[in-house]
């Protein structure tokens, strides 16, 4: 029994995911942010890219723990999955971003807005839900919390198609056109991000299975 107290504290990968959701809510929220007040691209979105780095040092802490802990509180597969997935979701949010100030957007259209709201909403659930794996009696409501974060990927599914449906409407010239194809790159991007939220969810879901 002496030997548990110098094994590793393993309370600290409920800790790191916490903060990795944290993270990722702000990264989701400066989205918003980003395209509802469209002012000072280049300075919100190197806000986004920081916070995107921020997220891979929390996943860099998260393999560095797992390595490093002999008594984990989760299978260290599922453990590993987890943080990927969280890390997926803040890289595609920032891809977003990137595109829009690669491609000088003039407005952002509320299609996209639409879709970044969406992605708020489930990195919004996302925060909320991760920390209830620190507790069985808790996994009800994580299922709960897991099925709404895909009926909002759905709601992105459906955001997508409406966007892409009115992608060329009043083209006229080819720089028309132009802005029209980025566009359509951009709503992509934004869409993976929900999807990349669905897989986190389907993680989650799986993992409770898993360890029920």
């Amino acid at each position: 029994m002496v030997l548990v107290r110098f094994l590793p504290r393993n309370e600290r990968f409920f800790d790191y995911f916490r903060q990795a959701t944290e993270n990722n809510a702000r990264v989701a929220r400066a989205l918003c942010e980003l395209l509802e007040n469209y002012s000072d691209i280049e300075q919100k979105t190197q806000q986004i890219q920081a916070m995107e780095r921020r997220g891979d040092e929390i996943t860099h802490q998260i393999f560095k723990a797992l390595y490093s802990t002999f008594v984990t509180p989760l299978d260290r597969e599922d453990i590993a999955n987890l943080a990927n997935r969280l890390d997926d979701f803040v890289d595609a949010i920032e891809e977003a971003a990137r595109r829009i100030r690669l491609y000088r957007i003039d407005q952002p259209t509320d299609h996209a807005r639409r879709l970044a709201h969406i992605i708020d909403q489930q990195a919004t659930i996302i925060a909320s839900t991760v920390p209830l794996l620190e507790n069985k009696r808790q996994w009800d409501k994580l299922l709960q919390c897991a099925i709404s974060i895909n009926r909002l990927e759905g709601e992105a599914d459906e955001a997508l198609d409406q966007a892409l449906a009115s992608q060329f409407d009043g083209v006229d010239d080819m720089n028309d056109l132009i802005k029209a194809i980025r566009w359509g790159e951009i709503y992509h991007h934004l869409e993976e991000a929900a999807d990349r939220a669905e897989d986190i969810a389907d993680t989650l879901e799986g993992l409770v299975v898993k360890n029920a």
